[in-house]
């Protein structure tokens, strides 16, 4: 199976490191022109460097409104076109599993703010150069905490996530008049960043053994596998495949 996107433009939000940075250079290393968005300039600087001259770079909080607009306002007017947008921006913000009368609302929004908000603003931002062109490629990247539990216990992450998958079938049917699919990623638990490094470590041996005794593969993955699954969705071989969720876990 070849995989292409020249010509095309992509945006990868969350691309400061993890699955964004990942995600970002297998479309470059097809072709694509790349729009990578995160809060983390450094992180940011470093994925151009590593992706090279076709991809840039801005700062942008996606839960913004305002500012997701204009940022893709200027992407659509320098490349004339926007093809593919993957929502992969998220995380649980610095927070760990509490009991539920410990969470305050601005944890619970904060959280709310960066993965399914961002996911609409994102969307909603994007959709209008997706119509014109009667074409257009959305990927959300959930967790298998939106399918199930959230291993650490955070509320507001694991409902987030379910969140993005429901999101990711409404705007399938909503968008599919004009040949634009709306896909979802539900990766497993993966070493991806320093907040999954931690996670990790702190389960210890014993959780260590366990996590991997659950998965049907007794491994963790890595982000070339939702990177791989990422792009498959964006390609023209998954072009009447929307509204669909594929779990990267390695089995369950």
């Amino acid at each position: 199976m070849i995989i292409g996107f020249e010509g095309q433009t992509a945006i990868v939000t969350g691309a400061g490191h993890g699955f964004g940075r990942t995600i970002a250079q297998g479309f470059v290393a097809r072709g694509a022109q790349v729009y990578v968005l995160d809060i983390n300039a450094e992180g940011l600087a470093e994925t151009v460097r590593l992706c090279g001259p076709n991809c840039h770079s801005a700062v942008v909080d996606v839960g913004d409104r305002e500012a997701v607009q204009k940022v893709v306002a200027g992407i659509e007017a320098t490349s004339g076109r926007i093809d593919i947008l993957v929502n992969n921006a998220g995380g649980v913000c610095g927070q760990t599993g509490r009991p539920i009368e410990e969470i305050s609302a601005a944890d619970w929004h904060a959280i709310f703010n960066v993965n399914l908000t961002g996911s609409f603003m994102m969307s909603q931002a994007v959709a209008p150069a997706m119509k014109r062109a009667k074409r257009g490629r959305i990927v959300n990247i959930s967790s298998g905490a939106g399918r199930s539990i959230s291993l650490t216990g955070i509320q507001a992450y694991a409902s987030a996530k379910a969140g993005q998958i429901g999101l990711t079938r409404q705007l399938a049917h909503e968008l599919g008049a004009w040949n634009i699919t709306v896909n979802c990623v539900a990766p497993g638990f993966i070493l991806s960043n320093p907040t999954t490094e931690r996670q990790y470590e702190a389960m210890g041996e014993d959780g260590k053994a366990k996590l991997l005794a659950g998965i049907a593969l007794h491994r963790l993955g890595s982000p070339d596998d939702i990177a791989n699954a990422v792009i498959f969705f964006c390609s023209d071989h998954a072009g009447w495949i929307s509204g669909e969720t594929l779990g990267v876990d390695g089995g369950k």
